[in-house]
């Protein structure tokens, strides 16, 4: 695909988010009042696929977003850490549901995952799964809290086996965030499993991605491994916060 062509693609597949501790519903505001005013003009790009905000401001940007073809996202089941009961990632995710959602981005519990308790890992993403009833839950592996690439394909197939909609490489909080190295193997665990069953995986890159050349990256990886086709958002994401405002400077300057 040729490289504008890819990038205005791409804008269609970002999730325009601000996950900061300092946080305000005016700072929501003007993040939904700027997806929206992006949308509005034109010039042969879409809008965003969502905006991705903590669960205490699903409500406000619900309201905000409503009509446009936004979705609203939430982190919840203990972001970023993930270091919770799984009855109180429970009653996060839910609560997220309830005020408006139409996406989850979970955690999963990597200190299960690096003691081996690969059944825990699954059946957590299992359980909040069961919760996101035609709602899509994107599971979040933090590739770089685990040592190895073997590591993060375990990590991506348990999280596969409990239902994730799509599978996302970083929360963002910490030093090492998205790369292509850990994307590849996310990548290929999502080719294994359509080879198996037929059915696709979303995959999502975020943490640190800021300018078009990263994007790019993510982009020519996918397209080799799982295709071009897949280069869409059901399939698809980018989180991002500065890339959105560069990205549609480049493509409409």
């Amino acid at each position: 695909m040729e490289n504008t062509e890819a990038l205005k693609r791409v804008f269609t597949c970002i999730d325009n988010t601000t996950l900061e501790g300092s946080d305000t519903r005016e700072r929501v505001a003007a993040l939904c009042r700027r997806s929206l005013e992006l949308q509005d003009a034109g010039r042969g790009i879409g809008h965003v696929a969502a905006v991705c905000v903590y669960p205490v401001f699903v409500r406000q940007a619900h309201e905000l977003l409503n009509g446009s073809g936004i979705k609203v996202a939430s982190v919840a089941g203990a972001f970023p850490a993930g270091q919770s009961p799984l009855a109180v990632k429970l009653q996060e995710v839910q609560y997220a549901l309830d005020e408006g959602a139409d996406e989850i981005d979970m955690v999963i519990s990597r200190g299960a995952l690096l003691e081996g308790d690969y059944g825990r890992v699954r059946d957590e993403v299992a359980a909040i799964k069961g919760l996101c009833t035609g709602r899509t839950l994107k599971v979040i592996l933090e590739t770089g809290e685990l040592p190895t690439a073997a590591h993060i394909e375990k990590a991506a197939e348990l999280a596969i086996e409990g239902g994730a909609d799509f599978i996302k490489t970083s929360t963002g909080k910490i030093a090492v965030n998205a790369t292509p190295e850990a994307a590849e193997v996310m990548l290929k665990v999502i080719k294994k499993h359509y080879e198996r069953t037929g059915k696709w995986v979303g995959f999502k890159a975020a943490g640190g991605i800021s300018t078009p050349d990263e994007v790019l990256k993510y982009v020519q990886l996918a397209e080799q491994i799982v295709g071009e086709k897949q280069i869409t958002n059901q399939f698809f994401r980018i989180g991002a916060s500065r890339l959105t405002e560069r990205l549609f400077v480049f493509l409409t300057q």
